[in-house]
This record gives C-alpha cells, structure tokens and sequence, in this order.
C-alpha cells in the first residue's frame, strides 16, 4: 500500500510503527516523504498515494475521491501563523490595498489569514502574492512587501529581521471560536476499508507514545538537520490528542474552519457531511 507524508518529525513519530511493520496485520506500506503543498497538488489531482497528509485547508477540493481519517493528522494549540510587518505593527485595517506575502493559498494558514481579514480589513481588499517561505522575512524586511504570514519556526526568529507581529492567527482563533486550529489531515481513497486503516494509524500513534526511543532515529534521519531537542519540542506541539483520535471538539474545529472559508467563498461549497466517515 502507498503513503505519502511529510519528512517532518511528528510525521515520521506518528508513522514510524507502521511503516516498519510493528503493527500487526497492517500490510506492507511504499512510503514517499513529500511537503504538504505537493501532497495537496496530488490529492487535488487525484493522482496521489492510496493515503496521504495534506492541509485541511485542501480538503473541499478532494473529498469525492478521498475520505479523512479520524486520525494521524495535527490540530494544535498555540501554534498559529502570525502576520508580521516591518516598522510598528499599527491596525490591521492598514493593510487595506497592501501587498501580502503568503507561502501558500492553500493552506490553514491562509484561510485563517483571510477568515482575520474578512473581519477587520476594510472590503478585505489586499493584494496576495504567494512566494517561497524563506523568501517572506526578508521582502518584508526590504520594504517590497507590507506584511507576511509566516509559519511555523518564523515565530522564534521573526525579531531578527526586524519585524513586529500585527497578529497572532492561532489566538485569534482559539480567542473566537474557543477550537484547535486544524492543520494536517490523513486522508486515504474511498475504495478503501477506512476501519482498519484508522485502527492501523490510531495504533501507530499509541506504539509512538509507548515507545518514545524506537522512532528516534528514523525521525532524525529525516529531520534536516533540526537538532534533537528541536524535534522532540515539535513533536511535543504537532502530536497531542487529537492524532489518536479527532473526536467531536476536532470535528468541530474542521467544520469551523471549512465552512466559514466556505461562506467566504476561500473553498468550493461542499457537503460537511462527508468529512465524517
């Protein structure tokens, strides 16, 4: 069977057991380790791994040919993605009009952007350009961009450019809907026996966190050159209760999100329904 999941450590934690065969009687698995942007491109094309990581943000997109699994995946706390801009940081509704960095137009951490935006920048009228992540700081930094939305370690290292934060997207989430912001869904084809891949994956994750030291160096193999204590604190943050189990608070946190960027028109109407197996 094919997977596709990133190289990150809390994927690599999460699916260690799996792919090594420690699950018994979970098949043999053809891992491709590719960034979600990849995955969500695959996914959207239907031309993806039997299962795959992918953005929550891509799901409308898909969900005709793949379904979530309730399982695997990342919803966080106190990990959003911040708007960032060069200067004093002064009201969101100056960004009226500005050009706006992003790493991707699909992802959550977009639609949170544009979901912050549609309530406090004046028409939401901005102008997007999607640019390499590593390339934002320093745009905004050189006065060619207004403001960025940055991930992930940016939110250790952004002062060192020169930047002050606008807003903190995961508070302001977490402040308005009192929810976990989703981020990395699992999701695996429609044809296949969605049961047993769940029992599979949840039973990864629990081997994980029974045996902490087994995945160690498969997860450092594939850290680049993230240090040990790094990658340990990442997987602190990335794998919590809901990679073993979505349950309703993280079914509600998807809904949330999905259908008011779906009202925004930020993803194609579909049925909510189908996010539940």
């Amino acid at each position: 069977m094919n997977i596709a999941f990133s190289p990150c450590p809390n994927d690599t934690f999460v699916f260690h057991a799996l792919v090594h065969g420690l699950i018994p009687g979970a098949p043999e698995f053809d891992v491709t380790y590719a960034d979600i942007d990849v995955t969500n491109n695959w996914a959207a094309k239907g031309a993806g791994p039997e299962i795959l990581k992918i953005s929550y943000a891509a799901l409308p997109w898909v969900l005709d040919d793949y379904a979530l699994l309730p399982c695997g995946g990342a919803l966080g706390r106190g990990c959003g993605p911040l708007v960032l801009t060069k200067g004093e940081a002064g009201n969101p509704a100056a960004l009226a009009g500005k050009r706006i960095a992003v790493p991707s137009d699909r992802s959550t951490a977009y639609l949170l952007f544009r979901l912050w935006a549609a309530q406090l920048v004046p028409d939401g009228n901005m102008e997007i350009v999607v640019m390499p992540f590593h390339e934002i700081m320093p745009a905004v930094r050189d006065g060619s961009i207004d403001a960025g939305l940055v991930i992930h370690e940016a939110r250790f290292t952004y002062q060192n450019y020169g930047l002050n934060m606008m807003a903190d997207l995961g508070s302001w989430w977490e402040s308005d809907t009192g929810l976990p912001i989703p981020l990395g869904a699992i999701i695996a084809r429609r044809s296949l026996d969605a049961a047993s891949l769940t029992s599979w994956i949840r039973a990864s994750v629990e081997y994980a966190w029974e045996h902490p030291e087994a995945s160690a160096d498969y997860v450092m193999q594939h850290a680049q050159e993230m240090s040990p204590d790094v990658a340990k604190q990442h997987i602190a943050l990335y794998v919590n209760e809901y990679s073993a189990n979505l349950g309703e608070s993280g079914y509600a946190a998807v809904e949330a999100l999905l259908g008011r960027a779906a009202q925004e028109g930020l993803v194609p109407a579909f049925d909510l329904a189908k996010l539940r197996l």
